[in-house]
């Protein structure tokens, strides 16, 4: 759920943008008349952000806070109305109404293998506030990977990213359910670093790229570990996208393109790609197997990967003065009389009394969440 800002002044310098000129005293080809160098029109990534959106009108619908819930924020909106700030501080719908559409939900995935639910959940999020800050992410990161690099390969890179975010949240975070695009976003991320090192010797300033990207990386993996922020998946996608950028981000080294200018025959003598940049590729497609094939059976297997390490929980959240990375299932128990209604909320004993007559199981959940927060 962190946001990722990432001014476009801030992105890797492109081939494009500092085109490295092999030999001055000869005519050289320009990158963008090479296949692996042209430019690409971006809509797969304008795609997903429009797709992104219709997913959380379609959710704020089903939500229907009037019918739901028994208050509401900016009620003006009618159907479409948030969830109480208590209940949802995001300006969004309530946790049962994106369980209901698809959001990760370890217990669903393991007893009833419902394992869809790790592509669906990163198409949905958590309110307004979420939405905006990875579409914004999305916009200025990913339509410029698309056209330096087409849609194919920056879109298979989103999603096996996202669900490698997926895939590792659910093998640590078990009692809370998981929505949002950020461990795809994440992967972009993730696959930007790794571009630049293998495609190293066609950068200029490429210490300074490399360090500005770093700090960029850090930053945003350090948001991660505040409360009610998801940093496994955002761990988990940034992860599976540095792996994929060796494998799909790959281009021609600097000396197979200073050899353009002389002819087909002569630059089919150097080798297209160097042995390292192979060597990255091959292994990470072999990493990448081995985790999303092992990473299932752990999951399928009911696998709690906190019971294997027990200080990677701080890798999400660390615990502080100011706030608690306390995150059991929230619960109450209720008592109703002919007019009035008891909840006692079973995580931290407050008590609250309610007024109100024949409320639907939504209501009282919601009820509940407010006042257990």
């Amino acid at each position: 759920m962190s946001k990722r800002y990432t001014p476009e002044s801030e992105l890797p310098l492109r081939s494009g943008d500092n085109i490295i000129h092999p030999s001055a005293a000869s005519p050289v080809v320009p990158y963008t008349e090479i296949k692996q160098f042209k430019k690409h029109l971006a809509w797969v990534v304008p795609s997903f952000i429009v797709a992104n959106i219709i997913m959380f009108v379609v959710t704020m619908f089903v939500n229907n806070c009037h019918k739901n819930s028994v208050s509401c924020v900016a009620d003006f909106l009618g159907r479409f109305s948030f969830q109480p700030m208590k209940e949802n501080p995001l300006l969004g719908p309530s946790s049962s109404t994106l369980e209901k559409m698809g959001a990760l939900d370890v217990d669903k995935v393991v007893d009833r293998h419902q394992i869809w639910r790790l592509f669906t959940c990163i198409w949905l999020h958590g309110g307004v506030f979420h939405i905006l800050a990875n579409m914004l992410s999305l916009l200025v990161i990913g339509i410029r990977l698309e056209q330096e690099f087409g849609f194919v390969r920056i879109g298979l890179i989103y999603i096996i990213a996202g669900l490698g975010g997926s895939l590792l949240s659910a093998l640590f975070i078990q009692t809370n359910i998981s929505v949002g695009a950020s461990g795809a976003l994440f992967g972009l991320l993730g696959s930007m670093l790794s571009e630049l090192i293998t495609n190293w010797t066609i950068y200029e300033n490429k210490f300074s790229v490399l360090v500005t990207l770093v700090i960029i990386i850090a930053i945003n993996l350090a948001v991660g570990i505040l409360p009610h922020v998801d940093n496994f998946a955002h761990i988990g996608g940034f992860l599976s996208g540095f792996l994929l950028g060796f494998v799909f981000l790959i281009r021609p080294h600097f000396g197979w393109v200073s050899q353009a200018s002389v002819g087909a025959n002569s630059r089919s003598r150097r080798s297209k790609f160097k042995k390292y940049q192979w060597f990255l590729c091959i292994a990470s497609f072999i990493i990448l197997v081995v985790w999303f094939v092992g990473g299932m059976i752990m999951l399928l297997r009911d696998v709690n990967l906190n019971d294997h390490c027990s200080w990677c929980h701080h890798l999400s959240c660390v615990e502080t003065s100011l706030w608690s990375c306390d995150n059991q299932n929230i619960s109450c128990l209720s008592e109703q009389t002919a007019s009035q209604l008891t909840l006692t909320c079973s995580n931290n004993n407050k008590t609250g009394t309610y007024n109100l007559r024949n409320l639907s199981t939504s209501q009282i959940q919601g009820l509940c969440t407010q006042l257990c927060r």
